[in-house]
């Protein structure tokens, strides 16, 4: 491999479209890209990912190109890239509140062989920050919780499942990005922790990972204090991911850096600039979401820092035999080394100081050796020469009841203080939020149907609302009106981050000051009660996907019972761990 061959095997770019385009064709065949991540700008449907990712590979097979890690953010819950044509699991707290470590494995496995079955290897999941911040606006629901100990046991179970299922797991935010109150897709967060409250807390879920066998950690793009001595964040310090992760934990496997577009480093450090300075702290693999100039000026910046001796050859060849170990470890190159459903431990097995001259396929004929764009499709097989996609597993039945089953039991009733559950008495009020983009990871949402629909569906007559927050303001006396005029015995209310939205608020309080029984349904972070305390019903799905919503229509119907248990504290009457039944 030349010099700029390694480095590309260094980068994961992200693109526009749903199809392979001149560049990213040329990413993948003359700058030997690692891999491409996909968003929901590159989704459409199960079928058309797997004729992309068939594309993809089939234009690294042609040009003699490692074959590529194929990456997504499938945490589950409401950040999710594909949400249509497969079993969509439960997010991280929703697995949690529902209580058993065996179903974080099954749901990480079940989703890990629909992703396998599109040709997805890598997954960055799961999430491993220790939400013990009400205030944090990034991390949330897709967190397990406040408890270490329970996000190390969950993280564990979740990353053996898709790691089982043949998906490259990895662990996120090194070292934690959960007592955060700012977005570090926005700014640099601090996190003023000394070492001794990191080890308690952010760490170990970390250390419990790299124990487990987990194939790839992802930085933080926050400042620690107590690790790193200048201002920077984990993704460019040194100390942090050398010295800590490579050296005192012992992680063998591949240490990612977040996106590099991120405004934590694109504001502070710049994009290119920072790639070559992450690079110099000891990361594998660099992220680069979105633009082409600067996926390519990374690439750029790190030849050059390595012909100007910024950083030495040795630098790289260490980070891409590692890479192209992980490769054939996970099957990417070939058989895999650890059959599906065995658990494997990369970080103490994969051969680290391969050649990776030898395994790189040599290129295939164009003339002889790739079928027409996008393959054959036949039913639900997808066939290229170098990927065969088997779509006849998702969003199986079976899939499906998995889902089901724990999202009915994540189900958590905080409060009951009025005779107002199960519902059916009283015509009632149903106002939804609508989810919106609240950062960056959501990437987008789509309102849909609200909660008023799925307590319909199950026989409730009721009048429905659905609402953005952006027009809740603008509408509320309306929506007051509609409140005192409809004839309505009971309000529901599904907030969205409300914690967040003084609007929300407002249509909260406001509904309550008509002194008519009200029920708050938290459709997304639970520390929405914190917002309003003086609401006597309370209830948390952890999300408003419509699974969630049909599960928290039957729980307020009282057709299935509230089970789920809260995985993080809503002041001192409602600690961890708490649930009423019903």
């Amino acid at each position: 491999m030349s010099l700029r061959d390694k480095i590309g095997q260094m980068l994961i770019c992200g693109f526009e479209g749903t199809s392979m385009d001149g560049d990213l064709r040329r990413l993948v065949t003359d700058n030997n890209i690692g891999g491409v991540i996909y968003f929901a700008r590159n989704v459409e449907s199960p079928a058309q990912i797997a004729r992309l990712t068939a594309d993809l590979q089939d234009a690294a097979a042609q040009s003699g190109t490692a074959p590529l890690w194929i990456t997504i953010d499938q945490e589950g819950g409401m950040v999710a890239r594909i949400t249509e044509g497969v079993a969509l699991m439960p997010g991280g707290m929703a697995i949690a509140a529902a209580g058993s470590e065996q179903d974080a494995y099954l749901a990480a496995y079940t989703s890990g062989r629909e992703l396998a079955a599109m040709g997805i290897n890598l997954n960055y999941a799961p999430v491993l920050d220790v939400n013990n911040n009400p205030r944090n606006p990034v991390i949330g629901v897709r967190s397990f919780g406040e408890s270490p100990e329970k996000v190390a046991r969950f993280g564990a179970e979740t990353l053996r499942g898709f790691q089982d299922a043949g998906v490259a797991a990895t662990a996120k935010h090194f070292p934690g990005h959960g007592d955060t109150d700012v977005d570090s897709h926005l700014d640099l967060p601090i996190v003023p922790h000394d070492r001794e409250r990191m080890e308690e807390v952010e760490l170990k879920p970390f250390r419990e990972a790299i124990r487990a066998g987990v194939d790839a950690i992802m930085s933080a793009h926050i400042y620690f204090p107590a690790l790193e001595t200048r201002k920077l964040p984990v993704t460019l310090s040194r100390a942090a991911l050398t010295g800590l992760l490579r050296e005192e934990l012992g992680f063998r496997g591949i240490i990612m850096t977040d996106c590099m577009e991120m405004n934590a480093i694109a504001e502070h450090f710049g994009t290119v600039e920072a790639s070559v300075m992450a690079v110099e702290a000891g990361a594998d693999l660099v992220l680069v979401s979105h633009r082409l100039d600067r996926q390519l000026g990374a690439i750029g910046a790190i030849e050059l820092a390595v012909k100007e001796g910024k950083l030495s050859a040795e630098r790289i060849d260490e980070s891409v035999r590692r890479l192209l170990a992980m490769k054939l470890w996970r099957g990417v190159l070939g058989n895999r080394l650890s059959p599906e459903g065995q658990p494997g431990n990369p970080a103490a097995s994969i051969p680290v100081d391969i050649d990776p001259v030898i395994i790189i396929p040599d290129p295939i004929d164009p003339v002889v050796g790739i079928p027409e764009a996008s393959g054959s499709a036949s039913g639900d097989t997808i066939q290229s020469a170098s990927f065969t996609a088997d779509l006849s597993i998702l969003n199986s039945p079976e899939h499906r009841e998995i889902a089901r089953r724990i999202s009915e039991a994540s189900m958590t009733l905080v409060r009951h203080g009025l005779p107002m559950l199960p519902l059916g008495g009283e015509r009632t009020l149903v106002i939804t939020i609508a989810p919106a983009v609240a950062t960056l990871v959501d990437e987008s949402m789509t309102a849909g149907a609200g909660l008023g629909s799925a307590l319909k569906r199950h026989g409730l007559d009721c009048g429905e609302v659905v609402i953005p927050p952006s027009e809740i303001a603008g509408s509320l006396d309306s929506l007051i009106r509609e409140a005192v005029s409809g004839g309505y015995g009971h309000f529901v209310v599904g907030t969205y981050n409300a914690q967040f939205d003084a609007a929300q608020i407002s249509l909260v309080k406001s509904l309550l000051a008509l002194r008519k029984p009200l029920a708050v349904a938290a459709l997304r972070n639970p520390y929405d009660l914190l917002a309003f305390p003086e609401v006597q019903v309370y209830a948390a799905s952890y999300g408003s996907r419509p699974l969630a919503l049909d599960s928290m229509a039957k729980a307020l119907l009282g057709l299935i019972p509230f089970r789920g248990r809260l995985p993080v504290s809503l002041g001192e009457l409602h600690p961890a761990g708490w649930g009423l039944e019903l």
